[in-house]
């Protein structure tokens, strides 16, 4: 039974996967949605005027009941517990996704300390809770991507965000809360409404821009002998495949708990990914390979491909977008006319 009819919370409601989990809210006929993100410019943090600016426009097409900046709801559901309403479903999609952050302070509360705070309501008034954890949280990979394993202990993130990640992780299986909830790893998620994003927009949105510019693409030499340049791997998800992953377990898969890779399960190249974008424009490949910044080579994932069996298991049965269908469709239909989702 869909735990959708009634009020639903998004947090990060107005950042990229956020805004288009509301989108496809919509599309299915549900509008009484609060949304909670930073959107003043006094919260910005990292982000420019014109970044915030673009999270802005996200919401524009969008319908919802109520829009909270992140801070104000935070405080205000903590001090009234029914301040927004009973909600039966929220998804806590709200984080600093930056891999590159260094303030683990801020990580600590911002990531970890909020996403608990929502848990702890969610178990308190019974709530569906499905929050994104991260891919991050599996480091170099050599441990495995496999999320049946439940050895969290033995996973390693290269960075403190993916730390803060995989700290609710411990945090929630230690107390015994993940069968009661899912924790949703994103591989590479790209797709519209990611303007916003800075250095963290995927490699689509960003070579579009350089193809705009320069003509060319630039891409990073690899630093690993078996790896050549251009053919390090990612496991690439469109954003309209990640939101119906992620609504599947408010919809369907009601009672499934515990952590699931959310991915294509399929790796593929930069190169491979690069191409798609070039045919997308009409236009032949221009690329060239530049040096890896120093103080990313310790902490750069060559590979990564979703193990996406325990999703299926709960009977997720549509097909994935392919990739260079997905670019297409990205491509063409939202960065060309410079569209939203919605629009």
């Amino acid at each position: 039974m869909s735990t959708l009819n009634g009020r639903i919370l998004v947090t990060g409601g107005a950042g990229f996967i956020g805004s288009a989990i509301v989108w496809a809210l919509n599309q299915r006929g549900h509008r009484d949605i609060v949304i909670a993100d930073f959107l003043k410019p006094e919260n910005k943090r990292t982000s420019s005027l014109a970044d915030l600016e673009e999270k802005r426009k996200n919401l524009g097409p969008l319908k919802f009941a109520e829009f909270v900046e992140a801070d104000d709801f935070r405080q205000r559901l903590a001090h009234t517990p029914t301040a927004f309403g009973n909600f039966t479903t929220i998804f806590h999609l709200g984080a600093c996704s930056s891999t590159t952050e260094g303030d683990a302070a801020y990580l600590n509360d911002n990531n970890l300390a909020y996403t608990r705070e929502l848990a702890e309501w969610s178990l308190r008034h019974g709530a569906r809770y499905i929050y994104a954890s991260s891919a991050a949280t599996y480091g170099d990979g050599s441990q495995g991507m496999d999320d049946r394993d439940e050895n969290l202990a033995r996973l390693h993130p290269l960075n403190l965000y993916g730390e803060s990640k995989h700290n609710f992780d411990l945090l929630a299986q230690k107390n015994g809360w993940l069968p009661r909830m899912v924790g949703v790893k994103y591989f590479n998620v790209f797709g519209p409404n990611e303007d916003h994003k800075g250095d963290m927009r995927s490699l689509v949105n960003k070579a579009y821009q350089q193809i705009l510019a320069t003509g060319q693409v630039q891409l990073f030499k690899s630093h690993k002998p078996e790896f050549k340049d251009g053919e390090q791997m990612r496991d690439f998800l469109y954003v309209k495949d990640a939101v119906e992953m992620t609504l599947h377990f408010a919809e369907k898969a009601t009672t499934a708990g515990g952590l699931y890779n959310l991915g294509s399960g399929q790796a593929n190249t930069w190169l491979t990914l690069t191409r798609a974008i070039f045919a997308a424009l009409g236009k032949e490949p221009k690329i060239e390979f530049i040096a890896m910044p120093e103080v990313l080579r310790g902490k750069y994932q060559y590979f990564t491909q979703a193990e996406v069996g325990k999703l299926r298991s709960t009977g997720y049965d549509r097909p994935m977008t392919p990739l260079t269908e997905a670019v297409r469709d990205y491509v063409q239909g939202y960065l060309v006319p410079h569209r939203k989702l919605g629009e």
